[in-house]
């Protein structure tokens, strides 16, 4: 079957946002910067999380921990989308009292930021959990909204959006995969 694909963000336009995210947590930490902590769920919620934090010590001259999530035993639809192996957890601090904020890439149903959520609560309790994602392509079954957008992006269900990172595919760039 063939598909279309198309390039919805192209490596300046994917610089671009992440630095206009990472001006956004500035904002809206309002002050409370040294509380926040970056957790990027993998795969590509990890790469992003480290660019922002990189971007924010750039503006800032703060360096932000980074974390990273596996929300493999958290999931609730691995019957659907079969079994994984399991990736490593790290987690920099005690998640008590600080400002979380979730990294991933794309969101679409929720059910990975759900599971995420139960996640990071394994690790302490946040005095508040942001999300942010790079691409919100709509369709969610539950109710989550991400705090901080970098795309809004209406798709079909059977539509896939796919996101490429530098640091794991050679390249940056957002495509939209069409059947």
């Amino acid at each position: 079957m063939a598909t279309e694909t198309i390039e919805i963000l192209g490596a300046d336009d994917l610089r671009r946002t992440l630095t206009r995210l990472a001006c956004q947590i500035i904002e809206k930490a309002k002050g409370r910067l040294g509380d926040v902590v970056l957790l990027g769920i993998h795969t590509r919620g990890i790469p992003l999380a480290h660019q922002l934090a990189r971007q924010i010590a750039q503006l800032e001259s703060i360096t932000l921990p980074v974390g990273e999530l596996d929300i493999t035993f958290y999931r609730d639809d691995l019957d659907r989308i079969g079994p994984r192996t399991p990736q490593r957890t790290q987690i920099p601090v005690d998640l008590s009292g600080k400002l979380v904020i979730l990294v991933d890439d794309v969101i679409f149903s929720g059910r990975t930021i759900r599971a995420a959520l139960n996640a990071v609560h394994d690790y302490g309790r946040p005095q508040l959990t942001w999300l942010l994602v790079l691409v919100d392509r709509g369709h969610r079954e539950l109710p989550i909204h991400p705090d901080f957008i970098g795309k809004t992006l209406p798709t079909a269900r059977e539509e896939a959006v796919k996101v490429w990172l530098q640091s794991t595919d050679d390249r940056d760039a957002v495509e939209l995969i069409k059947p």
